[in-house]
């Protein structure tokens, strides 16, 4: 064989080793990973199948980084694997409703302030202009990584990287956010009879500011029609009930970015849970957790049936009160764990069941990269090691011809 054909004997495996580790990692790797996951078969009070059962999708924190904070390879990377993640589980998995549970972007939480001075006034609304901008670019990027079909409904819940700490919480965020996702950030959605009570968490501090109060209020109002739906099932209107709004006689699923308090994630256990050195770090109250008071509010109001909340970025299964079972969404990025996934839920009117879908991990896509390096060393090495031989080979061929001369 000549050494012309080695030579493309040669780059063509290269290729097909590079395009090949790409295609894989960049595409193929979803498809083993998701197609292990299932849809939980969820049981009437009767103890039957039921096949009315909504199919949700339930995801968190996908921290979609801005032009402050993020490093354009980051951005690229963790970014497109959220993109691939979440189009495969759409066309293999096909749920009908897609919650995600705050956190959407990273760098929401960021504004201008108010300023007394002229000249720091003039700096600040230029700045705000080039917020804007970026909000508007992180905004695109989202819609074009989530996009979805008509039958599948995408929503949306507010974080505090959305529109801030409380501290840093305004009128101005909030309704940004509301409006690019058109719907209010504390409301309930029902679907085949199936309440999901979504809510503002970041605004549950109980402190009077006035965005607190307005969820408040709101949270009281919902709370009310749910009691009064739930009343009106045993036979005609309750007392005060008049005029109220119904929904479906069934408990809500609560949905909210904030867990309700706990001291900490000591209980929890799974893959996805904190690393075994921070479970035991206990928790704040209105930064990693709501208040002990804020959510017995919840529970009083709304006795919810299922709570799931993101925030930790990790995995754990709570029981408040010996009834009411939390379940918190780890981070669907690679930028915030290794293991990302997310939760399928199968729920009726009277019943759900749940199952945890893992996307593939980031260390192994760097092992195959690396993996795939290394082969390319060492067909490049034996490659050139082979036509060194041959070299000599040649070599000493003519220097014994000339010899024979």
């Amino acid at each position: 064989m000549s050494g012309f054909s080695i030579r493309w004997m040669v780059a063509l495996l290269l290729i097909l080793l590079v395009g090949g580790s790409f295609f894989y990692c960049e595409y193929l790797i979803y498809f083993p990973a998701i197609l292990k996951c299932a849809w939980p078969q969820g049981k009437s009070a009767e103890g039957r199948a039921d096949g009315t059962e909504v199919r949700a999708m339930v995801l968190s924190d996908t921290h979609l980084l801005g032009a402050v904070g993020g490093h354009w390879f980051d951005k690229l990377r963790r970014e497109w694997q959220m993109e691939r993640a979440f189009q495969t589980a759409l066309w293999l998995l096909k749920p009908e409703i897609v919650f995600i549970l705050g956190d959407i972007f990273d760098e929401g939480k960021w504004s201008s302030q108010k300023v007394t001075s002229l000249s720091l006034f003039v700096m600040m609304m230029m700045m705000r202009m080039v917020m804007v901008m970026h909000w508007e670019d992180d905004v695109r990027r989202f819609h074009r990584m989530f996009r979805h079909a008509s039958d599948t409904e995408l929503v949306v819940l507010v974080g505090n990287h959305d529109i801030g700490f409380h501290y840093e919480m305004d009128w101005f965020k909030l309704q940004r956010f509301e409006k690019v996702f058109n719907a209010s950030s504390t409301r309930i959605v029902t679907k085949k009879g199936v309440n999901f009570l979504l809510l503002n968490s970041v605004a549950l501090h109980g402190d009077g500011c006035p965005i607190c109060q307005a969820v408040e209020t709101e949270l009281i109002r919902l709370s009310g029609e749910m009691n009064c739906s739930l009343q009106s099932s045993d036979g005609g209107p309750a007392e005060g009930c008049n005029g109220s709004k119904l929904y479906s006689p069934s408990p809500p699923i609560m949905l909210q970015h904030y867990p309700l308090y706990r001291v900490s994630d000591a209980g929890c256990t799974g893959l996805d849970a904190a690393p075994a050195e921070d479970r035991h770090l206990l928790f704040r109250e209105k930064y990693d957790v709501l208040s002990k008071e804020a959510s017995q509010r919840l529970l009083w109001w709304f006795k919810p049936r299922l709570i799931l909340s993101g925030h930790t970025h990790s995995g754990c299964e709570v029981l408040h009160d010996n009834k009411y079972p939390e379940i918190s969404v780890p981070s669907f990025s690679w930028r915030n764990r290794n293991n990302p996934s997310f939760i399928m839920v199968s729920v009726s009117v009277d019943s759900y069941a749940l199952s945890k879908c893992f996307l593939p991990e980031e260390s192994t896509v760097i092992n195959v990269y690396c993996l795939a390096g290394a082969c390319m060393m060492l067909l490049f090495l034996a490659h050139c090691l082979w036509m060194k031989g041959l070299l000599q080979c040649l070599s000493l061929v003519v220097l014994g011809k000339h010899k024979s001369l």
